[in-house]
C-alpha cells in the first residue's frame, strides 16, 4: 500500500515535521545545561531525542500504509485493553516512581510510560467498537457500550492513582469528544459518567482515609497544586516551578532572548525539555515563537478535524476527533499550566517535548489519521474515474 505516499496530506505532515525540528533545537537548548551539571555529554538528550524523531516518523509511515482492517479488529483491541489494565496495576504495586507518579518501566536508560499508549487505544478500540455495533444495529447507544464504558473507566481510575492526573483527563477527554461526536444524548453522557464518578468516590474516599497522612502531605502532585493557588508566597516551595516558568516568559519578551540564553533553565526550571520546554521557547523565541509554533499545532488539528468531518465511514470520523482531540486537551494542560491557568501536571507538549513515550503514541496516531486521509482521497479520485 506505498501507493498510499501518493497521498500524502501535506497540510498535516510538513507542519508535523516543522515542530519536530523546533521540538529538536528546543531539547538541546533546554537541556545541555541540565546534564552538563549532571556529568553528562550536553548533547545526550539531543541525540535521544533526534532517535525518537526518526523512530516517530518511521512509525508514522507505517501506520500510514497498514491496511485499515488492522485497526478496526475489536476483538484484539478488547484483548489489549485487558492486558493493559494488568499492566497499570502491576505498575501501580511496583512501577518505577518519576516526579511522584508510579507509571514507569525501566530498561535501562529508557523509561516507557504504558499509560501514553492508553489514549491510542482508546481512540481506535472506541471508535472501532461504534462503528462495528453502527454497521450491526443502526445506532450505537451507551447501554451498548457497557463493558467498554466499565473498562474505560478503570482505566482512567488506575492512571489516576499512580497518581498522572494530566493523563487521566486526556484520556477522559479523548473518549467523551468520541461518546458524544456519535450524536449520543448529552444527558445520557452526562448521568453516565456522573454515575461512574460516583461509584469510584466510594472507592476512592474510604482508601484515602486510610492513607498516612504523610503520603498525603508529601504528594508531588499536592504540592504542584498549592503551588498553582499561590505560587508567589511559595515562591521558594511549592510555587517555585509556576514563578519561574512566569520569569522565563517575561524574559522573552516578544522576539525572545535568543537561543542558549535562557536564564531559567540553568537549575530554576525543573524539566525544561520536558514539561516546561514551552516556558523555554517562550524565553528564547520570544512570543512570535511562541505563536509560530501554536499556529503549527493548529494547522494540524484544524486539518484533521476537515478530515473526519469529509470522512466517508463512521471509524474514520470518530478517529480524527479522538486524535484531534487528542492534541488539543494535551496542548492546552501543559500551556495552561506553565501559564498559571490551571495546575501543572507533568503532561508534554506535542512534537516538541523531549520524550520516547509520547513521541510513539503521537506519531502512531497521527500517521492513522494520514492513513484516513489518504484512504478518503483514493476513494474520491476512484469515483471521479468510475463517473467519467
Amino acid at each position: 500500500m506505498l501507493k498510499k505516499l501518493h497521498y500524502l496530506d501535506y497540510v498535516i505532515f510538513i507542519p508535523y515535521i516543522i515542530l519536530c525540528g523546533i521540538g529538536i533545537i528546543m531539547v538541546y537548548s533546554s537541556s545541555s545545561y541540565v546534564a552538563a551539571s549532571n556529568g553528562s555529554s550536553p548533547t545526550g538528550y539531543l541525540i535521544k531525542q533526534l532517535i525518537w524523531v526518526i523512530g516517530g516518523l518511521m512509525i508514522t509511515m507505517l501506520s500510514m500504509n497498514l491496511k485499515i482492517t488492522y485497526f478496526k479488529r475489536t476483538n484484539l483491541w478488547g484483548i489489549f485493553g485487558f492486558v493493559m489494565l494488568g499492566i497499570l496495576v502491576i505498575l501501580r504495586l511496583v512501577g518505577h516512581t518519576i516526579n511522584g507518579a508510579a507509571g514507569w518501566i525501566t530498561l535501562g536508560p529508557i523509561g516507557i510510560q504504558p499509560a501514553e499508549f492508553c489514549k491510542f487505544y482508546l481512540i481506535v478500540y472506541l471508535s472501532a467498537i461504534i462503528a462495528q455495533r453502527e454497521a450491526r444495529l443502526g445506532v450505537a447507544k451507551f447501554r451498548d457500550l457497557g463493558a467498554q464504558i466499565l473498562m474505560l473507566a478503570m482505566m482512567i481510575f488506575l492512571i489516576v492513582i499512580q497518581p498522572d492526573i494530566g493523563g487521566a483527563t486526556i484520556n477522559l477527554a479523548i473518549a467523551a469528544v468520541i461518546l458524544f461526536a456519535t450524536g449520543m444524548s448529552y444527558l445520557v453522557g452526562i448521568g453516565t459518567f456522573a454515575t461512574v464518578v460516583v461509584g469510584f468516590e466510594w472507592v476512592l474516599v474510604p482508601l484515602m482515609s486510610h492513607l498516612p497522612k504523610s503520603t498525603l502531605s508529601n504528594s508531588y502532585q499536592l504540592r504542584r497544586f498549592l503551588g498553582f493557588l499561590n505560587p508567589f508566597t511559595t515562591a521558594s516551595g511549592a510555587g517555585t516551578q509556576l514563578v519561574n516558568s512566569y520569569y522565563a516568559i517575561s524574559n522573552g519578551g516578544l522576539t525572545g532572548v535568543g537561543i542558549g540564553n535562557s536564564l531559567q533553565k540553568r537549575g530554576y526550571l525543573p524539566e525544561p525539555n520536558t514539561d516546561f520546554i514551552m516556558s523555554i521557547t517562550a524565553e528564547e523565541l520570544g512570543l512570535i515563537g511562541v505563536l509560530i509554533v501554536m499556529g503549527l499545532l493548529l494547522v494540524i488539528v484544524g486539518r484533521i478535524i476537515y478530515i473526519g468531518v469529509q470522512a466517508t465511514t463512521t471509524f474514520n470520523t470518530l478517529v480524527c476527533y479522538g486524535v484531534a482531540a487528542y492534541l488539543t486537551i494535551q496542548a492546552f494542560i501543559n500551556v495552561g499550566g506553565i501559564v498559571g491557568i490551571i495546575p501543572i501536571t507533568g503532561v508534554t507538549f506535542p512534537f516538541m517535548s523531549y520524550g520516547g513515550s509520547s513521541m510513539m503514541v503521537l506519531t502512531l496516531s497521527l500517521g492513522l489519521v494520514l492513513n484516513i486521509s489518504a484512504l478518503e482521497k483514493m476513494a474520491r479520485a476512484n469515483a471521479v474515474r468510475e463517473a467519467d
